[in-house]
């Protein structure tokens, strides 16, 4: 009973592992090099964090699946793109095209770096200089000092 036990657990643990593994057939090295580029550069909208030739997930699947029948269809890697762009958004590419719509996503990292910069030094200037010490007090503490008698 017990091994029967133990090899249903292994089984149910190595069930999910399995992953189907995608293989297609491209008719030349450079659009089997379009399509790895493409796939590397499109990102996963299920994952967010992963690109497309990473990602499980059923979308990736889809989307690699569609990657690979634009480009046997004869379309240019910049056609997908734009399809991928035009259908999902400009999330869909991990280094998002320079435009109107994205120049605080660009430039914010930049801006913020200047403002924190600018704070940094006003308040590295604003700061007071210690207080010069008044040449009366010190001859007035050195007189004081010179006539302290020992036993006081």
């Amino acid at each position: 009973m017990k091994p029967l036990l133990l090899m249903l657990v292994i089984c149910a643990w190595c069930a999910p592992l399995q992953a189907a593994i995608e293989t297609y057939e491209f008719d030349s090295p450079q659009m089997e090099a379009d399509y790895n580029k493409l796939v590397n550069e499109l990102r996963c909208l299920v994952c967010q964090n992963q690109n497309l030739a990473g990602s499980d997930a059923d979308l990736a699947q889809d989307l690699r699946r569609e990657t690979y029948q634009m480009l046997s269809q004869g379309q240019s890697p910049q056609q997908v793109v734009d399809f991928m762009v035009e259908r999902y958004g400009d999330f869909v590419l991990y280094r998002p095209q320079f435009q109107s719509n994205t120049y605080l996503l660009w430039l914010g990292p930049f801006v913020l770096l200047m403002c924190v910069l600018v704070i940094l030094v006003r308040r590295l200037v604003s700061r007071k200089s210690p207080a010069a010490v008044d040449p009366e007090a010190i001859a007035h503490a050195r007189q004081i000092l010179e006539n302290k008698e020992p036993n006081q």
